[in-house]
């Protein structure tokens, strides 16, 4: 064999090893480690997890990653949405790269977010991962997807068992009708009519804690069709929506198992002076936190009797990546990893050390293994058949549908106007949010 032939297969030889430790590099890549490249920081805000839940899984990032760091930043709920919103829209500062939304924010939020990339995660991986409410949510105008969940939460009934055991009841009502005949046997009331031991807390705004939710909630399950189609517009006020105020408001009007003038409902049902209380998960370390002598439960939303689909209303929070980020692609791989069962696995045992439970898991694939327990089982159980609705800006919903809530209760005004009233308020500040967004 001549100099030129061996130099020739020589140089083949060379290409193949060296196209050999390509393909091994790029497996390592793909499979969750990092080559060596520039140091990347990302930002990540948080609202619920302290430092200290959050820092086993970012070390373990942090170890398969050697070129990345995670910083992470627990902010307070108060004002949250209103800076974020904010933030991101500003170009002339620094915003994180890692935020987290409410899974109703998605209409107002996504030209500040960066899509999901599908190297990262396909619709189809997505939605086999997730309950449906999550890809509903989370999904924008323009069909692409904006946030990863990391919990699932919602609207759940929590009743005081001890209430139930001393009335001869022995389960929580699980439809409306029965909820009335249950929340007027167990309302005491002194000499005066004064109430002593409300039924359930449903028919005002000023002293339940998650009167909206509980509205929307009943107007879902009652078929009320909440926006119009690009979801710019509420359109609530119709005969539907005005039936659910009138179901809600009734509580207090007419079946009397609830009074304006009481406490706060938390505060009823922590002393053991309130049967039935609605709230999502969370509101279970308040229980503990202000009095953990309370014998309660938490049980599924109750539902339209005689329905043959059952509607749950889900309210949770998932990870998005800034627009503005530098590094999307990193920043969506580390929010992905964090979905993954292992990470949710860490973080909610991290979480279970300083209170009772950790955030209830948003993979359907870890269903079974909470789906029993007595304060987040039942929302695992509601997540399947969650929904919402994309309310563009929570916080002037939330304000409008209480404000028509008190003023149906307190004799101001009726449905109709009550509920138009509302869509006006929110469609004004919808139309604001457009204008500044297009």
């Amino acid at each position: 064999m001549d100099q030129k032939k061996m130099l020739l297969i020589g140089g083949a030889v060379l290409l193949i090893i060296l196209a050999i430790i390509g393909f091994v590099i790029f497996s390592k890549n793909k499979s969750g480690k990092s080559t060596s490249g520039d140091q990347i920081e990302l930002v990540y805000w948080g609202l619920w997890e302290p430092d200290a839940h959050m820092q086993e899984v970012i070390d373990e990032y942090e170890s398969q990653h050697p070129n990345i760091t995670i910083k992470y930043e627990q902010k307070r709920i108060t004002q949250y949405e209103d800076n974020l919103y904010e933030r991101l829209g500003n170009t002339e500062i620094t915003t994180p790269d890692i935020v987290r939304i409410n899974n109703t924010w998605t209409y107002k939020f996504e030209d500040r977010l960066a899509s999901l990339p599908s190297e990262v995660m396909t619709a189809s991986e997505y939605q086999q991962a997730f309950y449906p409410t999550a890809k509903d949510d989370f999904t924008g105008s323009d069909g692409n997807i904006y946030a990863i969940p990391l919990e699932i939460d919602g609207l759940a009934m929590y009743y005081n068992k001890d209430i139930f055991e001393k009335a001869g009841i022995t389960e929580p009502p699980k439809d409306w009708d029965t909820l009335i005949e249950v929340a007027k046997e167990l309302t005491l009331t002194d000499y005066s009519g004064n109430i002593t031991q409300a039924g359930a807390a449903l028919g005002c705004s000023n002293n339940i804690n998650h009167s909206a939710d509980i509205m929307f909630a009943l107007m879902l399950q009652n078929n009320v069709t909440m926006t119009n189609s690009d979801y710019s517009e509420a359109t609530f006020n119709n005969t539907r929506g005005q039936t659910a105020l009138k179901v809600y408001t009734d509580y207090v009007n007419e079946h009397e198992v609830w009074s304006c003038s009481l406490p706060n409902d938390l505060n009823m049902f922590i002393e053991g002076k309130l049967a039935i209380m609605f709230a999502p998960s969370w509101r279970v370390f308040d229980i503990f936190n202000m009095n953990s002598a309370v014998n309660f439960e938490v049980a599924e939303l109750p539902q339209i009797a005689g329905s043959d689909v059952d509607i749950n209303y889900s309210m949770y929070w998932g990870d998005a990546v800034s627009i503005q980020s530098e590094n999307q692609l990193e920043a969506w791989k580390f929010i992905e990893f964090l979905s993954e069962k292992e990470q949710l696995e860490s973080m909610y045992a991290a979480a279970s050390k300083n209170r009772t439970f950790g955030e209830p898991y948003s993979r359907i694939d870890m269903a079974s293994s909470i789906s029993n327990d007595p304060y987040v089982g039942a929302f695992i159980r509601m997540a399947p058949t969650m929904e919402s609705w994309k309310m563009v800006d929570q916080s002037t919903a939330e304000a409008a549908i209480n404000k028509a809530i008190s003023d149906v209760v307190d004799g101001r005004s009726n449905e109709n106007a009550a509920l138009m009233e509302a869509t006006e308020t929110i469609n004004e500040k919808n139309a604001q949010i457009r204008g500044t967004t297009q």
